[in-house]
């Protein structure tokens, strides 16, 4: 099995936006808080300190929000890492504690140098609730149900039917 880092990114006093973080907690009650070869990180809204954990990982697997898609709560999307190596950034005015993942992985390229994988997936989950309230909408909630068994299915886990 591949070493993988799975990041949840998302804000948990947001509403929806929060469920990146959601995944994050549904992973370590199906796998254990620790399984092995799998590290999951719950990024929530400040990445750069948590990028010099993705040393010595062969996959990333993203899991974040998406706003303004025209497309209804709960739609699902799975980047190839293709798509996300066209989206990496360059911004030297980002803030740190306002990194959303394509800039996190702009500076993990950096940081990582020739260990920065190849296999880089993500899974993105349309929202249009981001109030300030904590609950996650049964939509959103569902959406990232399914992103939890993808991932799963994705790592090699196999998921109950």
């Amino acid at each position: 099995m591949k070493k993988t880092a799975i990041l949840g990114f998302g804000n948990p006093v947001r509403s929806d936006d929060g469920i990146g973080c959601v995944v994050i907690e549904d992973l370590k009650k199906r796998l254990g808080a620790s399984p092995e070869g799998i590290s999951l990180i719950d990024m929530g809204t400040s990445a750069f300190e948590v990028l010099f954990q993705l040393k010595g990982h062969e996959r990333i697997i993203i899991v974040d929000a998406v706003m303004n898609t025209n497309e209804p709560d709960g739609t699902l999307y799975r980047l190839p890492a293709s798509a996300v190596e066209a989206a990496i950034q360059d911004d030297p005015m980002v803030f740190l504690h306002s990194l959303k993942w394509d800039q996190a992985l702009s500076y993990a390229k950096k940081i990582l140098v020739h260990e920065y994988p190849d296999d880089i997936s993500v899974y993105l989950i349309a929202v249009s609730n981001t109030h300030l309230e904590l609950e996650i909408s049964d939509v959103v909630r569902e959406a990232g149900a399914k992103v939890t068994d993808l991932i799963l299915t994705e790592i090699g886990v196999e998921v109950p039917i």
